[in-house]
């Protein structure tokens, strides 16, 4: 269960699952809540229409007995009277809540006599006691209870509404029930409750229900069922990707690629960074290979001249060249020097941030070389004095080396940067090999020779030092018609540039 859960396929099909699920069961609840205020509201409708129409007859004078909505044919109906008595109900009520007069028959009484107001308008034909306004004592205003003022024969405009049940003929149900008042002629002010049954709302709501119960997990299983089968399409490269990923590192193949989908998507983004990925290692490990081998090439020399220069004299100790056994182990720790640098510097190492002046670098580095010029002005720069030294003496090497008699050293301030140019007076650098010369182990025809040529990593070393100090190193062509090298730094305090 962990495993499965652990892939990003399951993990997607269980969150969309959930979230369609709560979706679902909010949508659902809200069209429940919904379709049942509709339907109770409905009911509340023909409740009212139902006790409106019986109000009426009672503001028309007709009797309790020849009511129309007594026959039980739209719910059950109660009429009360001013004391709360029930006068008329619903033929077959044989019980009913929620109306608040839980009895279900009228007392004979009841119907006989309306709280002394029957026969009052005959009775005023009669008496002359002299109100000739029909009202008798004043009583048929119809505000006894404070409720609001109707004229005999009007039918109060506000309805209440309260939920309860009924039995009728021995079937019980759910009815909502309207509440209106009417004010009659003869017989006071009437309440009358009529109720419509929540049948058809209570089978909507059951049959809506029982609909979601079945349909919404069926519309689950559709939903993580597409949803598993889109996910575990769109991931198909990427388990590609991870298959020829192992594949390479299994067999060390930097040369294999990942496949690339012919998509536009952030998988293909991620199949083309990987194999930019996979061909920038592939050149260093290439290059890191290569160095090994120009490395091992070049320390076999030196190496190979001295020990046979000492097994000669051991064997003959008078044809010792003690000259040459010393070239041999200069050349041989320069060239270890040079590896060490190069390898410190592959591995990021940052300069010392101290200042150091160009000037007088130049006249120190310069000092004792001959056919040496050096023409500098003041110019303070950033970094390790030690590499920048290194990087000096390499180019007056290189430059000593090709020049026919003289180099020039010149030290200026260039806007915001300083700059550094060695120049010599030889043939010059071809214009194909001007990037070529600062690769490491690379020397151009005319200086194959190990002695006269060195060993092709001073001028790699010059280029490093220089881009280690936010910096650049280009060459072109000398005034004189040689090469020029030029340095160029940041000054003092001004901004690097870490290309």
């Amino acid at each position: 269960m962990r495993r499965l859960f652990g892939s990003v396929r399951a993990r997607a099909t269980v969150a969309a699952t959930l979230v369609v699920a709560v979706a679902l069961l909010a949508a659902g609840a809200a069209v429940l809540l919904s379709l049942r205020s509709s339907l109770t509201e409905e009911a509340g409708t023909r409740a009212e229409r139902s006790a409106r129409a019986v109000a009426s007859e009672l503001a028309a004078g007709t009797a309790y007995e020849d009511l129309s909505g007594l026959d039980g044919d739209d719910g059950p109906v109660q009429v009360v009277d001013e004391e709360g008595r029930l006068v008329a109900a619903t033929e077959d009520l044989e019980r009913i809540s929620g109306t608040g007069v839980d009895e279900v028959a009228p007392a004979p009484s009841a119907t006989e006599r309306t709280d002394g107001r029957e026969g009052r308008g005959d009775g005023d034909d009669s008496d002359d006691s002299g109100d000739g306004d029909g009202d008798g004592d004043g009583d048929g205003d119809g505000d006894d209870d404070g409720g609001e003022r109707l004229e005999p024969g009007e039918i109060a405009p506000e309805t209440g509404f309260t939920s309860g049940s009924a039995t009728l003929d021995g079937d019980t149900e759910d009815y909502r029930f309207a509440t209106v008042e009417v004010e009659t002629k003869d017989r006071g002010r009437l309440t009358v409750h009529a109720g419509a049954a929540l049948s058809a709302e209570r089978s909507a709501v059951s049959t809506a229900l029982t609909g979601m119960l079945i349909g919404f997990p069926v519309l689950l299983a559709v939903v993580a069922g597409v949803t598993w089968l889109v996910t575990g399409r769109a991931l198909r490269p990427v388990e590609g990707i991870r298959r020829e990923m192992a594949a390479i590192t299994a067999s060390e193949d930097l040369a294999r690629r990942v496949p690339e989908p012919v998509t536009h998507d952030e998988i293909a983004r991620l199949a083309r960074t990987t194999n930019e990925t996979l061909a920038a290692l592939e050149a260093s490990v290439e290059r890191q290979r290569r160095f090994v081998a120009d490395a091992s090439h070049e320390l076999r020399s030196p190496i190979a001249s001295l020990r046979t220069q000492l097994e000669v004299a051991a064997a003959h100790p008078d044809l010792l060249d003690i000259d040459g056994a010393v070239h041999d182990t200069v050349r041989l720790q320069q060239l270890a020097a040079d590896l060490l640098l190069l390898a410190r510097l592959d591995a990021g190492e940052r300069p010392a941030e101290t200042p150091v002046d160009l000037a007088a670098l130049a006249r120190e580095e310069c000092a004792g070389r001959t056919g040496v010029v050096v023409d500098a002005e003041p110019v303070e720069v950033a970094g390790s004095r030690g590499q920048l030294g290194r990087l000096l003496a390499n180019l007056l090497d290189n430059a000593q080396r090709h020049a026919r008699e003289t180099v020039t050293v010149v030290v200026r301030r260039e806007g915001g940067r300083a700059v550094l140019g060695v120049a010599d007076d030889g043939e010059g650098v071809p214009e194909a090999d001007r990037e070529r010369i600062f690769e490491r182990f690379v020397r151009l025809d005319a200086a194959r020779s190990r002695d006269a040529g060195g060993a092709g990593l001073g001028l790699a070393i010059a280029r490093d030092v220089a881009v280690r100090h936010g910096g650049t190193l280009t060459v072109g062509d000398a005034p004189a018609g040689g090469a020029l090298f030029e340095l160029r730094l940041p000054l003092l305090g001004g901004e690097r540039r870490d290309d």
